[in-house]
């Protein structure tokens, strides 16, 4: 019988993270990928030591207080951590991780492709060469938002909303943010600092919404606080859907308030408002903000050397609990 810790993997994941959990783990896979319900979470970890599973999976207080004494750690391949009741673990003893860093470049990148696609008019240019209807060239068609020398607003300046404001600076992009708490100088390189993002918000030509869920930021850009930008604004959201209030922004991009709307992530997903679909100056993607072999890889190597630290007697680097 083997002495390694028993490892339940919720969800299938990259071929290399796999091997390398089979490898160091006693290593219970999800081959076919499962879609695994509450009873099914606890009865799959009855033996296990640890689990590695993904933001799809819900670890309320009532689950993990039904888990087997056995399970120690949970680790979770996300950055994100809103689907595991953190207090609730820390109450039964059991370690949570998470996954910061790796997926950082690969979520800006794709937040300014939402951007860039979003002020572009990606959507409507796609939509009319699929249905063979581009004819002429004339000067007033598909007019866009110039993106060079604009301003954009982060919310939310961690890692990924830095990494986005790097790149936005490529194109001569004036950075404003507003964040719990002011950056460095060194950090901040520049930017203007917003304590109260209600303030921010009339100077957001752009917006890109960065910041982690909480109960303070649901549905933070709401009705009222689209009326605080300017006309015309372009919004984008690469961070969690329940930061929106759907209804609002699809509102406001009917209306031309918002001129374009770029998102990567969505309240309820992968249920969505399918009003969303209806706005041709929405430019649309199912969450593919870590979507690369590279981040993938690198996602599950964390989350797998955050339980080896663990086992082995040291801190994991990433422990939340």
């Amino acid at each position: 019988m083997s002495d390694r810790p028993v490892l339940f993997v919720t969800r299938k994941l990259p071929d290399a993270v796999e091997t390398r959990a089979t490898r160091d783990y006693d290593a219970k896979l999800n081959i076919d990928d499962s879609q695994y319900d509450a009873p099914a979470l606890i009865s799959n970890s009855a033996e296990a030591d640890a689990i590695l599973t993904c933001s799809t999976e819900k670890f309320t207080a009532d689950i993990i207080n039904q888990l087997s004494a056995r399970v120690r750690a949970i680790a979770t391949f996300s950055v994100g951590y809103e689907h595991i009741d953190i207090d609730a673990a820390k109450a039964r003893g059991i370690i949570v991780t998470n996954t910061p860093d790796v997926l950082t470049s690969a979520t800006a990148d794709v937040a300014m492709l939402c951007l860039l696609g979003a002020a572009r008019r990606q959507q409507e240019s796609t939509a009319l060469l699929r249905a063979d209807q581009w004819g002429r060239w004339d000067a007033t068609s598909l007019l866009g938002a110039h993106v060079t020398g604009k301003r954009l607003a982060i919310l939310g300046m961690g890692r990924i909303g830095r990494a986005v404001a790097k790149r936005a600076r490529a194109f001569d992009m004036e950075i404003h943010y507003s964040n719990r708490s002011r950056l460095a100088p060194e950090l901040e390189q520049g930017a203007l600092f917003y304590k109260n993002p209600d303030d921010m918000l009339p100077s957001a030509e752009f917006l890109s919404i960065n910041c982690p869920s909480t109960p303070e930021t649901h549905h933070f850009l709401n009705t009222d606080r689209i009326s605080k930008l300017p006309d015309g604004a372009v919004v984008v959201n690469t961070a969690r859907g329940d930061i929106i209030d759907d209804e609002a922004l699809i509102a406001a991009a009917k209306s031309g308030k918002v001129s374009g709307v770029g998102l990567d992530v969505y309240e309820g997903e992968p249920a969505f408002n399918k009003g969303y679909l209806d706005l041709p100056n929405a430019f649309l993607l199912p969450h593919i903000g870590s979507a690369t072999v590279d981040t993938r890889d690198a996602m599950g190597f964390r989350a797998l050397d955050n339980l080896d630290a663990f086992f082995s007697g040291a801190t994991a680097p990433d422990t939340l609990t």
